[in-house]
This record gives structure tokens, sequence and C-alpha cells, in this order.
């Protein structure tokens, strides 16, 4: 049976997004060449992708874009922009990145903003101050969504572009803040962008003015770009551990804004900041960070006991600053699928780290930079039980879900709870999958807990999990195979499953 996708289409515009994506290369290129670095790595990359961007555009000169064909430039725009963003390390041929399977992983662990890392020698020693730099580039490129960008620019996504963005991060319905989708893409990306700069202003003044040793201007504008997309990837090997308490305690409100509904921010910097207030998710989120993060303080303050305290956590124990610091941050980069670490929390009491799987479960807003299941899904699936209770004993009894206010129709409600059971149902499968290839792979030891973690920190897009892929560690014992299907995770993931799963289904490819 012939196709029903014009994928000439499609991939005719895929094409155009690769063409058009090399602009921002040029920026890890021109930090290459200022520290005195070869830019050949970004050279070549730009040449390849402007030549096969070419190529794919000829498939259709002119295309027209439906909904079938929205479904797939999608897809295949998460697909294409990672591969041709593991040419930059190929090319470098340093450190481990210089196998295409780590290269491909490191890649769409970076567009994705997953944060999670195949490196074990991370510094600009190592890899040049260039090539870190396109590493943290590449999570702000994929944290407002490629997607968005391309529509907010492109005039030929100017029609469905609605849609497209909708298939980039389903959920509630895209609300339009401009009366062209162009128009509300732009203002999207503005606010990210300004928030992105005001970040690395915040970071710097911390080195200026204040004790923020080794904030320097390279530091503080490649972590404002890993913030603001909830990315986590950082040229320090260890982390935010590596700056002052000063530091950490800056990151967290930006964290926190980056892991909100980007539309309250346009109403609030529009002159209404009610709409924060108001806004039934936006409550729920910050309770869930406040309550998840105190009770990790208390039990941070409280010790595992003086004989079984880890070193790295005996300082804390007894101590509030400290205490509440660590959870707070830990809590608010895992929420919001950030990934930074601000200590190894590797070593933190058992009953801490099971807290923080469960906060992997929560995600940011909808409508952010966020990954994971996402607050809202949660809030109205809570109200949807509280409604089957009510209408259990008052059979008679109309009740409509309402969401800030507004009433959720039904499809939408099974649409939040069926995207929720496939994503559990993913991750069980993935972590029976990732734990049985653990046992055939030399070396590799897993828990329940840690095997838990490794899918939800990809699957959610969060980065580190515990044991092996904690916070100071990498992904770099697993199998090939296992990096690969990981990869596919995260590329499942950052499109909230749904988008992918139909393009895997023969339906889609049917009259």
């Amino acid at each position: 049976m012939p196709s029903h996708v014009d994928y000439r289409a499609a991939f005719s515009l895929v094409g155009t997004v690769l063409k058009y994506i090399t602009v921002p290369f040029a920026f890890p290129l021109l930090v290459s060449l200022w520290y005195g670095e070869s830019p050949l790595p970004f050279v070549v990359t730009i040449l390849v992708a402007l030549a096969v961007g070419e190529g794919l555009r000829r498939l259709r000169p002119e295309p027209d874009l439906g909904h079938r064909e929205g479904f797939l430039l999608v897809g295949a725009t998460w697909l294409a922009v990672p591969l041709i963003g593991t040419l930059p390390y190929l090319v470098a041929g340093q450190g481990s990145v210089a196998n295409p399977v780590y290269a491909l992983f490191e890649s769409m662990s970076g567009f994705t903003t997953t944060g999670a890392t195949v490196l074990s020698d991370i510094s600009v020693e190592r890899h040049g101050h260039g090539m870190m730099m396109y590493r943290q580039l590449t999570q702000w490129l994929g944290g407002m969504g490629i997607v968005v960008l391309m529509v907010a620019i492109l005039p030929e996504l100017s029609v469905g572009g609605a849609q497209l963005i909708k298939e980039e991060a389903p959920g509630f319905e895209l609300e339009k803040l401009t009366p062209r989708i162009t128009s509300t893409a732009r203002a999207l990306w503005k606010i990210y962008a300004g928030l992105t700069l005001l970040a690395a202003a915040v970071y710097y003044a911390l080195n200026l003015f204040g004790p923020a040793d080794g904030m320097t201007v390279y530091n503080a504008v490649a972590h404002a770009l890993t913030t603001m997309p909830t990315g986590g990837f950082s040229p320090e090997a260890r982390s935010a551990e590596a700056f002052a308490p000063i530091v950490q305690w800056a990151m967290i409100p930006f964290m926190i804004v980056a892991g909100t509904n980007f539309a309250l921010l346009w109403h609030a910097l529009d002159g209404n900041p009610s709409r924060l207030v108001d806004d039934s998710e936006f409550r729920a989120y910050l309770a869930a960070l406040a309550s998840v993060g105190g009770l990790i303080a208390a039990l941070l303050y409280a010790g595992p006991g003086l004989d079984s305290t880890p070193s790295q956590v005996a300082p804390i124990v007894g101590a509030i600053e400290p205490a509440l610091r660590q959870a707070l941050f830990q809590v608010v980069a895992i929420v919001t699928t950030t990934g930074y670490a601000s200590m190894d929390f590797n070593v933190w009491s058992a009953p801490a780290q099971t807290i923080l799987l469960f906060a992997m479960f929560l995600g940011g807003s909808v409508g952010s930079a966020a990954g994971g299941i996402k607050i809202v899904r949660w809030y109205a699936i809570s109200r949807l039980i509280d409604r089957e209770l009510y209408t259990t004993v008052h059979p008679e009894a109309v009740r409509p879900i309402r969401v800030s206010g507004s009433v959720v129709d039904e499809d939408t409600l099974m649409g939040l709870v069926g995207f929720t059971l496939t994503f559990l149902l993913l991750f069980a499968l993935s972590t029976v999958l990732l734990y049985l290839d653990t046992l055939r792979t030399p070396g590799l030891s897993l828990n329940g807990l840690e095997a838990m973690s490794v899918t939800m920190a990809t699957l959610g897009n969060i980065g580190p999990g515990f044991g092996e892929v904690g916070p100071m560690n990498s992904y770099g014992e697993f199998s090939a195979a296992a990096k690969l299907y990981m990869t596919f995770l995260m590329w499942i993931g950052r499109l909230e499953i749904i988008s992918v799963l139909v393009l895997l289904s023969p339906t889609f490819w049917r009259r």
C-alpha cells in the first residue's frame, strides 16, 4: 500500500533547518579562534550541514506541509540535528567522544538538554575552550526547542507553526501570546535569550563583586547557556560544586524560572504578574519544590548517623545553611531536569536518595524548558482521582476538572492519562532491558535504585542518576547497545513519547 506521507516535503524542511542551525555554530568557532585553538571541527560541521541541508531542500523546493508531514518533520529534525552535532566531536578526535556511538550519545544528550555524559575527562584543557562551549551551546539551542526557533525565523513554517510546536512539546494547547504564531515563537525566544543574558551577568557579577572565584566570563556564559534550557552540562568536572555557595544560591532561582511556563513569564513581564499567582500548575510546582526540598534538608541536617556519615555529608549534619542549600539545589535541579550537582548525592542516605528518585518523576511546568512528566499532568490526574471518588458517592453529580480556572475537556484529560501511563510503561520496560544489559557488561553493576535512575535520567531528560551514573560519574561504562538505546530514550523523551510513537505506528504511513 503506498505511503500517505509526503516525506519529500518533510525532509525538504529538515534541510532548511540544518542550513539555519549552522549560524549559531559560529559562536564556538569564534571562541576557538579567541583562545588560539583550531576552528576546523566547526568549519567542517558548518560546511557539511550546509551541503546536506541544501541536498534535502531540493527534494521539494516548495513543500506543502500537512498534518502527517508535520509529525515527520519534528521527529526527523530532532534526529538530524544531533547527528550533524556529532561532527565537531568526531573531527576533533579528543577523548571518548572520538567514538561515533559516544559522540551521538553526547550530542543527543546536549540537544535534548538531558545532560547525561560519556565524558570521563571534562575540562577545557583536554577538549579546548571552543569544544566545551559548543557542548554548552547544544543545550541552549535545544532548550526552548529547535522547531520553536525555526517557526520564529522561517516564513515557510508560519503556516502550521502551532501544530509543529505542539508536536515538539505535546501537552496542553499552546497559548497564543500574540495574534500570529511566529510572533509568539519570537516572544518566547526573546524571553529565553534575555534570561540567559541576565543569568550570565549575575554569575559574572558574583566574581567581580563577591567571593565567586573561578566564575570567569567564560564560565558565566557557559553556565548561563545550560541553566535556562535546564540542561546541566558544565565545563567543570565537579559541576556547580566547583563554585562558591553563593553561586549555587544564585543558580537556584534561575533553574526555577527555567522550569516555569514561559507564557506565564510573558504575562508577568507584560504587566500581569497575577497570572503566576493564579496558575494552579505554578502553585503546585512551587509547593513540590518546597516540600521535597524541605524533607531532604531535614534528612541531611539530621544525618544518617555518626558511624555511617560519609565524609562529604559530615559537614552538613547539624548545619542549617549547607543542608538547606544542598537539598534545595539538588531538588530544583532534578525536578526542573537541569541536572547540575552541588555535591555528589551518591553519598546521601538511602531515604534521601529514594525521595530524590521520586522527584525525578515530577518534572517542570508545561511550556517551560524542563522535561519529565510535568507537574500539570500530575495535578490534573489528582483532580481526576478526586472527581472519581466524589462521583462514586454522588453518581448524579457533574464535576468538571479545572486547571487555573479553565475547564479541561475530557479528550485532553484522557490524553494526559494516556501519556503518563505510556511513560511509566516505557520506564518499566526500559529499566528491565538496561538492567539485563548490565549483567553482561564486565565491570558494571547496578542495584534496583540505580537501574531505575538510569532509565529515568535519560527518558526524563534529567542527566545524572545514582551509583555508576551519579552526578560526578559518566555513562561511559555502558555497552554500545545500551548507549544507543539510551540515545533513543533521550530522543523520545524530549518529544514526549507520543510524537515518536506515532511515527513508529504502521497506520501513520498508510492511507
